[in-house]
């Protein structure tokens, strides 16, 4: 019996079980964490079965998303840094600083109910 619930929570558990705290802990690390989580994330993909990989999979998809958010924010945040010298890019600066920081806040609450779902057997 324990081999068949074993078997369908897939190897890989505790690698993706890792990455996602690995993930939460982003934020106090100054986003150190996160690269260590994804690169626990891609050393279990190959290996992973079951819901396991769903949940890695999930870990990856998460990342790059957030990923390429954050850098086009970043870019925009430029730009207003830039045009706030003649006063016009200040609401630009603090409205797109303030969506970073709800990107941050959601990956940390999107990677806590991961972690939640992954540990009560349920896909991310």
């Amino acid at each position: 019996m324990t081999d068949q619930i074993s078997e369908a929570r897939g190897n890989g558990r505790d690698g993706a079980v890792l990455a996602w705290i690995l993930y939460i802990l982003s934020i106090p690390s100054a986003n150190l964490l996160v690269l260590a989580g994804l690169i626990v994330a891609y050393a279990c993909r190959g290996s992973a079965t079951g819901l396991a990989a769903r949940h890695i999979e999930a870990q990856i998809s998460l990342f790059w998303s957030v990923f390429w958010v954050s850098v086009v924010l970043w870019g925009l945040i430029a730009v207003s840094a830039v045009a706030s010298v003649l006063l016009i890019g200040i609401p630009f600066l603090l409205l797109f600083g303030l969506l970073l920081l709800l990107v941050s806040i959601w990956f940390t609450v999107k990677s806590v109910l991961g972690l939640l779902a992954l540990l009560n057997d349920r896909p991310a």
